[in-house]
């Protein structure tokens, strides 16, 4: 469950960030590139900030 709401997540947040690039201001493409380097981060890491948030809302893999 939890990998569900977390690909969710930050699906939502890269279409969001496109949006606002093409709409707003084409800086916003520096949070998709954010989300990027995270992801790739907790790869490496096996960390991740939203993993550790999700598991404290009590959802379970």
């Amino acid at each position: 469950m939890k990998n569900r709401v977390f690909r969710a997540i930050v699906g939502t947040f890269i279409l969001i960030s496109l949006l606002l690039a093409i709409y707003v201001n084409q800086n916003w493409l520096w949070f998709t590139a954010f989300i990027g380097v995270n992801l790739l981060q907790s790869s490496i890491t096996k960390w991740c900030l939203l993993d550790t948030i999700l598991s404290k809302l009590g959802l379970k893999d």
